[in-house]
């Protein structure tokens, strides 16, 4: 068996994980596809826009579905860190603020996002963070976003 170094994981390992492993969402409300980057600092997810995604209007992403993909790519980091780091459950985040937003497009149908998520502070359960959505190389969203998180309750 290899070791993997969890707190520098590859390209190849990461696109071994099933993110709704990492998600307290599940379908039909998953708004991200899979984790391409993690670092202690960053974190980047890439998401296949598809036709049925519940935030998809007239074949574009709405921004709410651009905000919810970076909170869930918020909730993906968190998520790696417990599971693969911590070794602990799933945590329940809200968001707590959205500002500086700003939306440049929306994507298209067939069109693949890549949100990368910069840490600017963590702390007693709270993450800001600066993120960005872009698609083809161009810039979508940029916005500062503060989520809380809690632990998942027992069912």
């Amino acid at each position: 068996m290899v070791d993997i170094d969890v707190n520098n994981p590859s390209a190849a390992f990461l696109s071994t994980i099933d993110i709704h492993t990492l998600l307290p969402q599940q379908e039909p409300f998953v708004m991200i596809g899979r984790l391409t980057h993690y670092d202690e600092s960053s974190v980047t997810t890439a998401t296949d826009i598809a036709a049925d995604n519940i935030f998809v209007d007239n074949g574009e992403l709405c921004t709410a579905g651009m905000i919810e993909n970076i909170a869930q790519t918020c909730a993906a980091r968190i998520g790696y860190v417990n599971k693969y780091i911590l070794k602990k459950g799933v945590q329940i985040g809200v968001i707590g603020a959205v500002r500086k937003l700003k939306v440049s497009a929306h994507p298209r149908v067939g069109d693949t996002i890549e949100t990368t998520v910069d840490i600017i502070e963590e702390l007693l359960g709270m993450t800001l963070a600066m993120a960005t959505v872009t698609c083809k190389g161009e810039e979508l969203v940029r916005t500062q976003i503060k989520l809380a998180v809690k632990e998942k309750e027992d069912e």
